[in-house]
């Protein structure tokens, strides 16, 4: 897959895992060393700023961290967000399992990074962009995962049943849903879970 964006992950091997897979510029973030290598920082700035960047970083809490800075450090229009699912596992590479128990960048399987990348919205070049018709925070509402009592329960339910992170915020899980499904795809689920019935009208 060749992509405009650039690519940022945390770590080398997150870097060999994605370099199998995408024809673009990859850039470790170096863990957390990123917050305060402001040479790193001022490069990436510059590269989001000519071809926008692709945030690919794990679904643990410390990839949480590492989003969210970045995502303070570059303008929103210049950024894209690859989310990969919360698995539990152990890399091959390591002798036992991350402090949280979740598989990172490097774990998952090619097929789960593929798929990620394209639900992102990156361009792939010679490829059109998946899905139009982005999830809203109106749909939110309209689901039954904002503006009523029980609805940080239903929007708890809906990320264990999709192996997201359990700490995203109403307004991160929106970002990630729609790094991962169409509306129509999340609409059926919560169907499915039960977390709201749709009148007829509500399409």
């Amino acid at each position: 897959m060749t992509l405009k964006e650039a690519v940022i992950v945390e770590g080398r091997y997150d870097k060999i895992k994605l370099r199998g897979i995408i024809d673009s510029p990859i850039i470790e973030t170096n863990g957390f060393r990123v917050f305060s290598d402001r040479e790193k920082l001022n490069l990436i700035r510059r590269i989001a700023a000519v071809r926008g960047i692709l945030i690919f970083t794990d679904s643990d809490g410390a990839g949480l961290v590492i989003r969210r800075f970045l995502q303070g450090a570059v303008p929103k229009e210049q950024v894209k967000h690859g989310y990969i699912p919360q698995l539990t596992g152990k890399e091959k590479r390591k002798a036992q399992a991350s402090k949280e128990g979740f598989l990172g960048v490097e774990g998952v399987r090619d097929e789960v990074i593929i798929d990620a990348i394209r639900r992102s919205g990156a361009t792939i070049l010679g490829e059109e962009k998946i899905c139009d018709r982005e999830i809203t925070k109106a749909d939110f509402y309209a689901l039954g995962l904002t503006g009523i009592e029980n609805a940080a329960k239903l929007r708890q339910a809906l990320l264990r049943e999709l192996h997201l992170p359990d700490y995203l915020s109403a307004s991160a899980m929106l970002a990630a849903l729609n790094c991962l499904y169409s509306f129509e795809e999340l609409k059926e689920m919560v169907k499915k879970l039960g977390a709201v019935a749709l009148s007829p009208d509500k399409k």
